[in-house]
């Protein structure tokens, strides 16, 4: 019989960020994330498109306009960004992501989660970045 490790964070009524000490602790990202047991929502893919379908122009724009897509989702799903565990960025590989990243703190704010980032061709021409993401709905 395999025995498992005794969990290091008890489960919790939040998401709680998992820190391990012999990994870099970064100041944006969670190296993972405990969801309390429920329901969970996810999120498809949003780009950065207005109420109409358009894209906005630019990468801080179009990270801006995702990212309140997510949370209009996350809204309409009984939850909200204080209960995302997961977020999965894709940026078009020709892009600086720093804009990008700017972009996020300033809707996203302080808040931790565990991140991906990762560099992909947009289905959607013209499309810069697109922001799926995971979430407990509170109970």
């Amino acid at each position: 019989m395999t025995e498992h490790p005794t969990p290091a964070y008890p489960t919790p009524a939040h998401p709680t960020p998992v820190e391990p000490p012999e990994l870099f602790s970064s100041p944006a990202f969670a190296q993972g994330m405990i969801a309390p047991a429920g329901p969970m929502l996810y999120v498809g893919g949003q780009n950065g498109t207005d109420r109409s379908g358009a894209l906005v122009d630019g990468l801080g724009p179009q990270t801006k306009q995702a990212l309140r897509n997510v949370l209009a989702v996350l809204a309409a799903g009984g939850t909200s960004a204080d209960y995302v565990v997961k977020m999965t960025i894709y940026l078009d590989p020709s892009v600086d992501p720093t804009a990008a990243y700017a972009a996020t703190g300033s809707v996203w704010g302080d808040r931790r989660t565990a991140v991906t980032v990762v560099a992909v061709a947009p289905a959607r021409p013209g499309a810069l970045v697109e922001i799926e993401a995971v979430a407990s709905i509170p109970t």
